[in-house]
Order: C-alpha cells, then structure tokens, then sequence
C-alpha cells in the first residue's frame, strides 16, 4: 500500500487515527489545492471519495478549492460527481493551443472548459444537500487593483513578488483574499483576520459560479484577468493559489458537532506551500513558523516517489507538458489520460488503509 500512497497527520489527527481509525463521518473539511495539471492525478482517488465513501455518510462538509482544486471539488458537488470528475478530467486533457497563444486565446479555450463542465448544473453544484462549495479567489489591490496594460500588470506582480520575498505579510499590500462560497455554511474557523489578509465572503449563486471558478484559475499574464464577479467586491481578479496555494488555513479552529473535526486532504505533493510565489521559498512550508498547529487535525493523503516514478515521462502532468509536447497534442492527451488511469492505484490504496488502518505508514507532518 505504501508503495502507491502517503499519508501523513497533524498530531490531533494522529491521535485520533490511534484510537479510532478513521471514519467518513469524521471527515468535515476537504481543501483541494492549485496547480493546474498536477491535479489530475487525484481523480481516481477523488472519485472514490465522493463517489463512494464519503457518500456513504452524507454530513455537512466544507470543500474548499483555489484553480483546479476549486473546479475539482465543484464536480464533487454534482449529483453524479464520479461522472462529473471524469468530465472535467476528459475536457481539462482536451486543451488545445497554437505555439504562442495570447491572453485572449487562452481565457477563450478555459473559458469553453468551464462551459463544457459545469452548464446546466449550476444548481446542483450551488444546492448539494451536504457538500458546501467555498472557491478561492484574489483581488488585486495597489497598481494591481485597476491595471490598464500588459507592463502595467507585469510591474504590479513584480512589485507583489519582491514583497512577498521581504515576508509573506507584505503581499497583503498588494492582493486581498475573496471566499465566494455556500452561505449555508459560515466557516467560522475561518474569520477575516485570521492571517495578514483581507478576506472578503460572498455568497455563491447560480449567476456567479461560472466567474468564480473561472477567476480562480485565472493566471496571472497568461490569461485576461476577470474584471467583475456578481455579489463580489469590485476589482480585478487572479488566480486564487497565488495567495493560497496549498490552502494553509486555521483548520485547527474547527468546532465539529457531528465528527472528530478532522481534515481530509488529498494532495498531489507531500507538502503544503502557502501561495505560490512561496514555491522557491523552502523555509516558507506550513509545518514551519508559528501557525504549524493549524495543521493538528488535518490528514494529507499524496503519492509516493515510487508511485510517479511508474507514471509517463516519471513526473505528474505539469504546465511545462505544453512546452515539453508542443503541438503534438495527441500525444500529451495520451500521457495525461495514462497518469489518470494510473490513479485508481492511489484510491484502492486508501480503500485498504481505512479499512484496515496501518499505523506504521501514517507520517507526522514534519516533512
């Protein structure tokens, strides 16, 4: 089993796996992080979740997602996410792009993805009767707040990247965070102030689903931002994972009446990166600095070297595959749809963990 599949667990939760095993009851939030294809290689397994086990025990549960993992736990919220999951996976491999596209371009081709995945079920997706949808977007604030130009656009980031180098604090000058997210559920673990940012909550609804989710993978220079989202505060809007990233947040605050308060995160990476311009950062991982114990309940669940090593070209499906394949889409298609084959191995290994909890694989989260 370990062979396919890492699990690692906050101290709380490692507790609890003691004790208890662990129960799809006990599961009350699930964060999916960015980073575009890389989240591919979790369908098996996020099939298997929501299809299967977790459905098993219907709860009210928070699903949060920034970029792909926003569009990923809103198949979940389908009233078939298994075929849903595999929508997504099939129209996200079918991206096609001439050699250099422009912003436009790109933004038309997600554009038509998000069209093809989610039309016609905007009101599933907004009223599951347990799920809560919560996605992730940013706001530019400073020279990024109203950008007239591609150069302006470029010395904004610039000028957000050399701050966020002095101390993550300091991007807070230049982005603000908005959760367009499922007003039946408040996230109260979550307050405004928990972190240097600004957060704004704003409800999700029917008209403004396809925006968000759209906003949330926007990236930055290489697509048109989204220059209004209905019920949103008024701005300009980015990809969501370039302040959360891997989706660090207070989960250690949760006050669960219904489970054990416990976090179940599948992950394509054995570690958790703030935002994304901390990825050449190593001293910035979240099991560092003073808000390492917010990860106490949290479970994280990610493949093994071994497992992509079995994988084409012995990596995840990354941006850089454009590159790598260029206009020979057929074959990129290829190479992602066999990662994703591949990923039934990391469901199956779950499967026989819960089922028979091994405690000798089960990681602390000191990375």
């Amino acid at each position: 089993m370990s062979s396919a599949l890492h699990i690692h667990a906050g101290k709380t939760a490692m507790a609890h796996l003691r004790q208890h095993g662990l129960q799809a009851q006990d599961v009350a939030v699930i964060p999916a992080a960015a980073g575009g294809p890389k989240g591919l290689i979790l369908q098996g397994l996020d099939q298997y979740l929501f299809g299967e086990w977790l459905a098993g025990a219907p709860r009210q549960r928070s699903l949060l997602g920034a970029s792909i993992g926003s569009w990923r736990m809103a198949a979940a919220c389908h009233a078939d996410p298994v075929a849903a999951l595999k929508r997504l996976a099939d129209l996200y491999c079918g991206q096609r792009y001439p050699a250099k596209p422009s912003p436009a371009r790109v933004t038309q081709e997600i554009m038509g993805l998000l069209q093809g995945f989610i039309g016609g079920h905007e009101a599933e997706i907004i009223s599951h009767p347990s799920q809560r949808l919560h996605v992730l977007a940013v706001r530019g604030r400073g020279r990024l707040q109203a950008p007239q130009s591609e150069l302006s656009t470029k010395l904004g980031f610039a000028s957000a990247a050399l701050a966020n180098l002095r101390a993550r604090k300091h991007l807070a000058r230049h982005m603000t965070r908005v959760v367009i997210g499922d007003s039946r559920d408040t996230l109260a673990w979550m307050p405004n102030h928990f972190d240097a940012f600004q957060t704004d909550f704003v409800a999700l609804s029917a008209e403004n689903l396809l925006p968000s989710l759209l906003a949330s993978g926007t990236l930055p220079l290489i697509m048109q931002p989204v220059r209004q989202i209905a019920g949103t505060p008024s701005g300009t809007y980015w990809d969501g994972g370039m302040i959360d990233y891997h989706l660090h947040f207070p989960y250690a605050q949760l006050q669960d009446r219904h489970g054990a308060g416990l976090v179940l995160y599948p992950h394509f990476s054995d570690h958790i990166i703030p935002g994304w311009l901390d990825k050449s950062l190593p001293w910035r991982r979240a099991n560092k600095g003073a808000h390492s114990s917010w990860l106490d309940n949290l479970i994280m669940l990610s493949p093994s070297a071994s497992f992509i090593q079995s994988l084409p070209r012995a990596k995840l499906p990354d941006r850089t595959d454009f590159f790598h394949y260029g206009l020979d889409h057929e074959a990129r298609i290829r190479d992602w749809k066999l990662a994703i084959s591949a990923s039934t191995r990391l469901a199956e290994a779950f499967a026989a963990f819960v089922a028979k909890p091994d405690m000798a694989i089960v990681k602390p989260l000191n990375f």
